[in-house]
């Protein structure tokens, strides 16, 4: 694969997005938007540049920034310049998505917050993503993932589950975030579509972890007054962890009383599989704890494979913990191209990761590899002006 341009086929062909945002919450929630098929364009400066991170051949093209800015075209343009400025604006006014993370401070002296956009493009969809709700005290202070880990009570959660607090060791509140940011452009799309109105999409990180993390963890807090403490119980237990087998780790989970026996029984433990708790209808919550204690117990008898075929065989979830240095060798993300070996026209030969969906109808694709930051803006600028002469051609929605 080179950054040769093909034709967007995908469900978003023929929406453009503007990207002006930084880092990976923004940026990610685009390159998925153009994994659909939409037109991104993204909007950078080469005088400060937010793509962190070592690279091998090029400043700015950093392992992180080539895994989020592929499907795009690069514009660079010094914004604090009243006429690069004004071709920012231009781009904007031909799009139906702009996703920013800026602080609306920088972006008021801009002149790029929601109602000085509105007014010159009142069909576009306006995605603003930041750390804290606008309405807040906390409205505009700087947020990253680990704050937001820390305010949304994910700290937490791992405290009480290890016993320390830690931050976990990938940047959650980001990727959700960026998740959150594209299922809501698309409703937003959707409604437009319907109305002919844009509008302002505010997310916050905080308030999305908070949330995602609700959802199992609130538990006993459900109910007014609470029946019991926050947190779900099999997920906070000491042995919520992967088994360690003969020869390695795995994640072994027996969900039924039969799922228990079957398991019990492979491991050579045929009295714990006469266990009356493993011999009812179902299982009693009260004896989870115990029973994952003889899982740990028992699974070292039988390597990570020989788990892997006692549990196809009697239906138990099972999966061997991936090694991530060794991710690409794996069948199953091999043979679902789940990370492909590219080449790049800059950065040499690359591993790109896959798109995760599929569609049956309108497939998803990689159409570009990541742009060296500025690499279109000659190009996308040129097209600016065609299109204020003449229209867009169906070449540039592509």
């Amino acid at each position: 694969m080179t950054n040769e341009v093909k034709t967007a086929n995908g469900p978003l062909a023929g929406v453009r997005v503007i990207d002006f945002s930084t880092v990976v919450m923004g940026p990610y929630a685009a390159q998925i938007l153009g994994d659909l098929g939409a037109d991104v364009i993204k909007i950078e400066s080469l005088a400060d540049t937010a793509r962190v991170g070592q690279y091998r051949t090029t400043p700015g093209m950093s392992p992180l920034n080539l895994n989020v800015n592929r499907n795009k075209r690069s514009v660079a343009l010094n914004l604090k310049d009243a006429g690069q400025n004004e071709q920012a604006l231009t781009l904007i006014d031909t799009a139906d998505v702009l996703i920013t993370n800026v602080r609306p401070d920088a972006l008021a002296r801009l002149g790029m917050d929601h109602a000085a956009i509105a007014r010159r493009n009142p069909r576009l969809v306006y995605a603003h993503a930041q750390g804290w709700r606008s309405d807040s005290d906390r409205a505009g202070k700087p947020a990253y993932d680990e704050t937001v880990q820390a305010a949304s009570g994910l700290v937490d959660l791992a405290h009480r589950a290890i016993g320390t607090p830690v931050y976990l060791p990938t940047i959650l509140g980001d990727k959700v975030s960026s998740l959150t940011i594209a299922y809501s452009v698309l409703a937003a799309l959707l409604y437009r579509d319907k109305t002919g109105e844009g509008q302002l999409v505010e997310i916050p990180m905080v308030d999305t972890l908070i949330a995602f993390n609700l959802v199992e963890h609130l538990e006993g807090h459900v109910f007014e007054p609470p029946t019991g403490r926050t947190g779900l119980p099999v997920s906070m237990g000491a042995n919520h962890r992967p088994a360690r087998t003969k020869d390695g780790f795995a994640c072994v989970i027996p969900y039924s009383p039969r799922n228990f026996r079957d398991f019990f029984t492979a491991a050579g433990r045929p009295d714990l599989a006469r266990d009356p708790r493993v011999n009812g209808d179902m299982l009693d919550t009260a004896d989870l704890p115990y029973l994952s204690e003889c899982l740990h117990t028992c699974a070292p008898a039988l390597t990570t494979g020989d788990w892997a075929e006692v549990c196809a065989k009697h239906s138990i979830p099972m999966a061997p913990v991936l090694e991530l240095d060794h991710a690409h060798e794996d069948a199953y993300i091999r043979e679902g191209h789940l990370l492909d070996t590219v080449e790049h026209p800059t950065e040499g030969t690359i591993r790109t990761v896959g798109i995760p969906v599929r569609f049956s109808a309108t497939p998803a694709s990689i159409r570009r590899l990541a742009p060296r930051p500025g690499a279109d803006t000659r190009s996308v600028l040129a097209e600016l002006a065609d299109h204020l002469s003449h229209g867009p051609t169906d070449e540039q929605r592509q």
